[in-house]
């Protein structure tokens, strides 16, 4: 698909509107209002251009997503206005503990270059989009106007037309906002975004606040990878005891060069064999890539900041904060990182279904 094949008041690309990291939900002013709240999703950002049978996902980098999602074309000509440009977030329900949640792992094996297997995983895990925003219907261009037009355009246009496009749930609730963010936790949904009511739509501009989950954690250190250019430190890898076994559950990595060499000649005493080297599983993302790493005895514990978890890791890389020498590597357990499934996917969704 070309960007040219769609004609449109707004054409691809369009690089989508932004966030600012906040240390808290915005209050709310009392009249009129200033804010509109909404879960803060975690899947892949997508603005939707559809121009009659032409479709195309731009992503947040400018490429079209279409050819990833064949299914999500399908949907969005058989669910949005023939002539629309949409922004939202693509994502891959999956069942957790009986609910319906999102499913991070399912939706970045999307990105394969065998059309066999896009073909294959569209059936298997199919995904669905999150509008929560509306840049354009029919012959209009809506960035000019103000969120609160756009918003009830977009639930107008979009809302409850199909089983595959939604629209996020919202609130000019600052109080229901900040009990959104402690409900909804876990995979896809690690916050709230405030947008301005009064706000126009500003492409790559940090014009909405974000509200993002952040935790500490205390981990066991059970090896390191080496640094690929230097004779240092490339990461340290951390568990978490689940009864008598000790998982893998990720790694910290941002550290200076400096430290990097000081953490080698740290961790020297606590190798396992000078010569063991072990083997780590390999990512689909750089299939090549050496994976190898070295084992120490899991007897350091280490304070890390992590956002969530996905399944029984952390899903991104952590933070290190600090040694805990005061803490023993059998007190590291997945109790501490325990986060209570509180809800389903219907219920972030406009109007609860």
């Amino acid at each position: 698909m070309h960007y040219g094949a769609v004609h449109l008041p707004v054409n691809p690309p369009v690089q989508p509107m932004l966030a600012k990291a906040a240390p808290a939900v915005p209050q709310q002013s009392a009249d009129p209002a200033t804010w509109s709240y909404e879960p803060k999703w975690d899947g892949f950002r997508a603005l939707v251009f559809r121009d009659g049978d032409e479709v195309v996902l731009g992503s947040r980098g400018g490429k079209d997503l279409a050819r990833y999602f064949p299914e999500m074309v399908s949907a969005v000509l058989a669910e949005l206005p023939e002539r629309c440009v949409v922004d939202g977030e693509l994502v891959v329900p999956g069942e957790v503990d009986g609910r319906t949640r999102l499913n991070w792992e399912a939706l970045s094996e999307r990105i394969h270059p065998a059309a066999s297997r896009v073909a294959k995983l569209s059936e298997e895990t199919p995904s669905q989009f999150i509008a929560f925003d509306l840049l354009a219907l029919g012959d209009r261009d809506l960035t000019s106007e103000a969120f609160r037009q756009r918003r009830a355009l977009l639930l107008d246009s979009v809302g409850g037309r199909g089983p595959s496009c939604h629209v996020t749930a919202a609130t000019e609730n600052s109080e229901l906002a900040t009990e959104w963010f402690e409900m909804f936790e876990g995979a896809g949904l690690d916050g709230v975004v405030a947008k301005k009511l009064d706000g126009t739509y500003q492409p790559n501009k940090r014009d909405m606040v974000k509200v993002k989950h952040a935790r500490t954690a205390d981990c066991v250190l059970i090896g390191y990878r080496p640094h690929k250019n230097i004779d240092g430190v490339g990461s340290l890898l951390l568990g978490l005891y689940d009864g008598d076994t000790l998982a893998m559950v990720g790694g910290a990595s941002a550290f200076t060069e400096a430290r990097r060499k000081e953490l080698l000649a740290e961790l020297q005493p606590l190798r396992v064999g000078d010569d063991v080297v072990a083997e780590g599983e390999a990512t689909r993302w750089r299939s090549g890539t050496d994976r190898s790493w070295v084992p120490l005895r899991p007897e350091r514990v280490l304070e890390v900041a992590y956002d969530q978890m996905e399944g029984a890791r952390f899903r991104h890389a952590v933070k290190f904060l600090r040694w805990r020498p005061d803490r023993v590597p059998d007190e590291c357990t997945y109790d501490q990182l325990e986060v209570p499934v509180r809800y389903d996917l219907a219920d972030v969704l406009a109007g609860g279904s």
